[in-house]
């Protein structure tokens, strides 16, 4: 089926590796033309979109500053002339320093919260001057946490700002024409996730999934074309779990 995405510009932030790295690939595959971005170099990332026969443009850029956000919706306008799509999928994860509220530093929380929450509102902020005039779409990436409760309290709590920023946001960009939605995966089994929690964690997840199945990291990706694509031009201001049944939203 054509989702309509042949030379679509797409922005897919934290591009470098894992989950990034994916949505990039997967949109490319649709011949869309994409713009990689992360704190880290996205050349292996750019340099297998190439191979594709893919059009990049690999960016270093921080979404906590307004500054680099700001460059990044600049520079992939005079590159490819548009914005059609944002996938805001930047943020701490595989660094992550799990701890109880009590015992956790201010300083970490606000990294935290910054990577995730202010690093979406600032690449929305960004691109919202190049999508008003012809419409487009953002695709927020929160996660299961924010519904579960699981993981860490900070990760959860940027998580959920997410999704409360999304509906509000959705109201104010739907004038322009311009969707916004949220997905929130549950456990994907990223080189990150398999590092970082144990395989006892990642079977009693497992278990608690009403399929029964672990997600790879392609398993949120058809989801995000579809939200991206001209099938889901009525969808706004929605979250879509995608965790096999482990969270019912």
């Amino acid at each position: 089926m054509d989702l309509g995405l042949k030379d679509k510009v797409v922005i897919v932030t934290g591009g470098a590796r894992g989950l990034g790295r994916t949505y990039a690939l997967t949109f490319s595959k649709e011949g869309a033309k994409l713009v990689v971005c992360d704190v880290l170099s996205c050349d292996e990332t750019a340099k297998e979109i190439k191979a594709n026969g893919g059009e990049v443009l690999p960016l270093i850029t921080d979404v906590t500053n307004e500054a680099s956000t700001l460059e990044m919706a600049e520079k992939a306008f005079k590159r490819f002339g548009r914005i059609d799509v944002l996938v805001n999928n930047a943020g701490i994860y595989g660094s992550l320093k799990r701890s109880t509220v009590d015992q956790m530093p201010p300083d970490e929380w606000d990294k935290v919260i910054a990577s995730h929450a202010k690093g979406t509102f600032l690449c929305c902020k960004a691109v919202f001057p190049y999508m008003k005039e012809k419409g487009g779409k953002i695709i927020n990436v929160a996660s299961g946490a924010a519904f579960s409760g699981l993981g860490s309290t900070h990760y959860a709590a940027a998580k959920g700002a997410i999704i409360s920023f999304n509906r509000s946001l959705a109201r104010e960009f739907g004038p322009y024409n311009i969707n916004v939605n949220v997905i929130a995966p549950g456990l994907i089994l990223t080189q990150a996730s398999l590092e970082s929690i144990s395989e006892e964690r990642r079977e009693a997840f497992r278990q608690s999934t009403v399929l029964k199945r672990s997600q790879q990291p392609d398993s949120p990706g058809g989801t995000v074309l579809f939200l991206a694509s001209r099938l889901a031009d009525d969808i706004t201001g929605q979250v879509i779990v995608i965790d096999a049944g482990g969270v019912f939203h």
